[in-house]
């Protein structure tokens, strides 16, 4: 099992900017696909964006040029640059890591989330 901690979520108004991060730990092989999805109050789980261990990025429309997502394999941490905040970003905001335990074994784990507030 891994476990995910989550870090650098609070209260910012629109227009600021907020960095979360997220460190696995446990008896990683290695992480595949590290992932940040949010949950707004009554609404389902969304992605937000994804990186692959090589790079590769893929964001959601609603963040696209704003937010920015970067990892540290020698760390196993993941980041997410927030920028030009809006209200709609409130959510909380989990992180998701895929990839292969030692010895050799799937994983598919979510950290407890981090509260993201964006005041208008």
């Amino acid at each position: 099992q891994v476990q995910l901690v989550e870090s650098g979520g609070g209260l910012m108004q629109a227009g600021g900017s907020l960095r979360l991060s997220c460190a696995a730990s446990g008896s990683i092989f290695s992480i595949n696909v590290m992932g940040w999805y949010r949950q707004a109050p009554g609404k389902q789980r969304e992605l937000v964006a994804i990186i692959s261990r090589n790079g590769s990025t893929n964001y959601a429309e609603a963040v696209k040029g704003r937010f920015t997502i970067s990892r540290d394999n020698a760390k196993n941490t993941a980041y997410l640059q927030m920028s030009s905040l809006k209200p709609e970003d409130t959510a909380v905001y989990y992180c998701n890591a895929k990839g292969t335990l030692r010895p050799l074994s799937l994983f598919d784990d979510w950290g407890q989330g981090t509260q993201v507030t964006v005041s208008s």
